[in-house]
């Protein structure tokens, strides 16, 4: 009777009954958001082209998850150079970058659709427009020195104290610099006085949207980070 090499061994094929299930609510969950963006929310009647307000379900989540997605990267680097500087942690904080500017790019592209319709051009160098390109910036410059220093241990130091950079940087891009000055953009959702100023039915969809978003990016980045780990540990192993 023989045993099998523990080398050769490969986990089963499939995902957990929890994970498979959490993945249907997950999608079920944005499938029902995209429908309450398109008819149960009302339209906003304060645009020159009302039904363009239905890009704001889309546009305000994907840049959400595109700032979580940065800060996380900034707290896995953070984690990487204080306990132990694990591969893992290096792993999650890259892979959070990397879908960090696939949503960037959403919110900018849907941004720009959303200005052609109501401000004539899908550019204008709005405060917010320009803030989130230099987001984006930065953390490509991010991706960059990666790719240009080939010795593992000293690639992931660098990318950690810069990506921790971005822990005061992406509050500053996402949140100081687009209130400097006078924007296009409309009023927060949330006012100076803390009250509420957005009509319920679209709110409620807003929300599910950043719900949603944010689920959507922590199921991508497990799935992400599981499919590189295996990758790393099957190239040890060869």
């Amino acid at each position: 009777m023989t045993t099998a090499n523990p080398k050769l061994a490969r986990p089963k094929p499939g995902l957990p009954p929890v994970t498979q299930a959490l993945a249907w609510l997950l999608w079920l969950w944005i499938a029902a958001m995209i429908v309450g963006a398109l008819f149960y929310a009302p339209p906003a009647a304060d645009f020159s082209s009302k039904y363009s307000s239905r890009i704001l379900f889309f546009h305000v989540p994907a840049a959400w998850a595109s700032f979580l997605a940065f800060l996380a990267a900034g707290v896995w680097s953070l984690l990487y150079l204080a306990r132990g500087r694990s591969r893992r942690h290096d792993a999650a904080a890259a892979i959070a970058v990397e879908l960090g500017l696939v949503f960037c790019v959403l919110a900018t592209l849907t941004g720009s659709i959303w200005s052609r319709l109501e401000w004539g051009a899908f550019w204008n160098w709005d405060p917010r427009q320009t803030s989130i390109v230099l987001a984006m910036i930065f953390y490509a410059a991010y991706l960059v020195l990666r790719s240009a220093i080939e010795d593992d241990h000293l690639r992931a130091r660098l990318a950690a104290s810069y990506a921790m950079l971005g822990l005061v940087i992406s509050p500053f891009l996402y949140f100081v610099l687009p209130r400097l000055t006078l924007s296009l953009h409309p009023q927060p959702v949330v006012n100076s006085g803390g009250a509420v100023d957005m009509e319920q039915r679209m709110l409620i969809v807003m929300l599910s949207g950043a719900v949603g978003f944010t689920a959507l990016f922590f199921w991508m980045h497990n799935v992400a980070l599981r499919t590189r780990l295996l990758a790393v540990r099957n190239e040890r192993d060869a």
